[in-house]
């Protein structure tokens, strides 16, 4: 079974996703409202990937994704930012993170699962 940490200041988007991922993959959800809590339950928890919004205050997605890459423990999760901005200016900045993948808000709560899968050559 797959366990996946969201990242997300929302309660709201965090609640969403959570509850469409194991609704519709049957995964295990972790969650974290701050770049600083998810770094520290990713360590604490190796989950099999992350889904983390970029803007949120304090620690943004981007400095969190790098933090993650530095510690040996977080370095190897696959991460999937989840941004509502669209602009190709964004979407190249965020590609060259070297993140698995970009997902856009608002998503679809009932192919979320789906497009993590895919994003992460994952067969279900």
């Amino acid at each position: 079974m797959r366990r996946v940490l969201i990242i997300d200041d929302e309660d709201d988007i965090r609640e969403v996703a959570a509850l469409s991922l194991e609704a519709t993959a049957n995964w295990t959800i972790l969650t974290a409202s701050s770049g600083r809590e998810g770094m520290a339950v990713a360590a604490a928890e190796k989950p099999d990937a992350i889904l983390m919004d970029v803007m949120m205050p304090g620690m943004d997605g981007p400095t969190t994704f790098k933090q993650l890459q530095l510690n040996p423990l977080t370095a190897r999760i696959p991460v999937v930012l989840l941004t509502a901005k669209v602009q190709g200016v964004d979407q190249r900045r965020f590609a060259g993170l070297g993140v698995a993948a970009v997902l856009f808000k608002p998503f679809d709560p009932l192919t979320l699962a789906a497009q993590i899968s895919e994003a992460l050559g994952w067969q279900e």
